[in-house]
């Protein structure tokens, strides 16, 4: 004999799939704002005031019709300001700044609407309205976290794939109810999409702490890392960074077959301007000189600070070509040191370039460079020398005299002029004697 047992169905209840999302919503929310007390990050306290916010708003909802003085549409207004809260938190965690009308128009929008009682009385529009807030702050989510598609955080698809499928779920309602004009059947359709809804919400609020959780872990370890190769005083890369990024550099030329160049820039008469103007002018100094270099070369450009006045570029192109860019900042930076704040320096700037192969050792063309440099310095400052073949073993092989220490005169930045121009003399004259062949520029510089 066969014994025939019922079919079991199982059914998703709303009330309860709604306590628990409520539950973990708040519990989310707690969370995410402990961590935030910890880290610091801004964007951690806008997320758990969402989720508390959202928690709160289901509370209320599931109270309606116990006869609670609640203002009508309020649990709804407080939900629809929850999703702007959550798309605020991806604003404010990549640095953008908080639209306070736009994050709260969704909430009002609702609470006018309801003012209007034969505007709502449908429910249709109920849904429809509901669905179309809820999915446009989601797709204004996933487009804050797709416009920095682009930095090395994490894979971004898991980061756009939660809030695009939470605003495809919420918009399924919209073309179905043009498809069910009788009111009972939009109803017995909004009351199974309940169900979906809930569950949906339940994994879009566990998933987005993930993501948000590790968004900010890579981002504590971005800054950690930046802080350790980043020169503190003109957010330049330092040395370290600077020989940690020259060989992708040079991996790029390489397969391009194209040659390397590096710059080699010092500031003229840096530590007059320091005795004459104090510390903090000269800071400003550097600083100025740290932004016209940013803004006149190329963002694939690998510019750093190697310590005091002494900043050096690695670019790609050719010596005529870094030249070029060199020239560039020599002169914007002759324009723009001549007023620091309220102190008039005339401050300049001094260029070495070289080029070559990109298959060479790095510190070799740097060599080569600062040996340009010093040509520059030698030739009267405020100018872009270029390097000549093996100038890097003709300067680590002579023997430079000492330039006489500038006097800072009551008239302005001075030097002896008679030992200024026997130490230029006799260090052109180290080089012009090995080079002037190779060099008409020099040639003609020091006749």
């Amino acid at each position: 004999m066969v014994t025939h047992y019922p079919t079991a169905t199982i059914a998703l209840d709303v009330s309860t799939l709604f306590v628990i999302a409520t539950c973990i919503s708040s519990l989310l929310g707690l969370f995410l704002l402990s961590v935030w007390r910890q880290e610091r990050i801004r964007a951690l306290a806008w997320w758990g005031a969402a989720y508390l916010l959202g928690g709160f708003s289901v509370a209320l909802w599931s109270l309606e019709g116990s006869g609670l003085p609640l203002p009508s549409g309020l649990p709804n207004a407080l939900l629809y300001l929850a999703c702007g809260l959550i798309w605020s938190a991806a604003r404010v965690f990549h640095g953008r700044p908080v639209l306070w009308v736009a994050m709260s128009a969704g909430g009002f929008a609702w609470l006018l609407a309801s003012a209007f009682p034969d505007l709502m009385a449908a429910a249709s529009h109920r849904v429809i309205a509901s669905s179309v807030i809820i999915s446009i702050y989601a797709f204004l989510t996933a487009f804050e976290l797709w416009r920095e598609r682009r930095k090395a955080l994490i894979q971004r698809w898991p980061a756009l794939f939660v809030p695009l499928l939470h605003g495809i779920v919420f918009l399924a309602p919209v073309p179905l109810a043009s498809l069910i004009p009788d009111e009972n059947g939009m109803l017995s359709l909004a009351t199974g999409w309940f169900a979906v809804f809930a569950l949906e919400a339940i994994l879009y609020i566990v998933g987005t702490a993930f993501i948000v959780m590790t968004l900010s872990k890579d981002q504590v370890l971005r800054l950690q890392r930046s802080a350790a190769s980043t020169d503190p005083l003109t957010g330049l890369y330092n040395r370290r960074a600077f020989f940690e990024g020259a060989p992708q550099l040079k991996a790029a030329q390489m397969r391009k077959r194209e040659p390397l160049a590096a710059l080699v820039f010092d500031l003229d008469h840096f530590k007059a301007i320091n005795d004459r103007h104090g510390h903090f002018v000269g800071d400003e100094v550097l600083k100025q000189f740290a932004s016209v270099i940013s803004t006149s070369l190329r963002a694939t450009d690998l510019v750093a600070r190697f310590g005091g006045e002494e900043f050096v570029v690695l670019l790609p192109g050719s010596v005529d070509e870094a030249a070029i860019a060199a020239e560039r900042v020599r002169n914007a930076f002759e324009e723009a040191g001549r007023q620091v704040g309220t102190h008039a320096i005339g401050a300049t700037v001094s260029v070495g370039v070289a080029a070559g192969d990109p298959s060479g050792d790095v510190s070799v063309l740097l060599m080569e460079a600062d040996a340009a440099l010093y040509r520059a310095k030698a030739l009267g400052r405020n100018r872009v020398i270029r390097a000549l073949p093996g100038e890097a073993g003709l300067a680590a092989a002579e023997t430079v005299p000492e330039m006489p220490p500038v006097v800072v005169t009551g008239i302005g930045l001075g030097t002896s002029q008679a030992d200024a121009a026997a130490w230029e003399e006799a260090h052109a004259a180290i080089l012009w004697s090995a080079h002037a062949d190779d060099d008409p520029q020099l040639g003609s510089a020091v006749a």
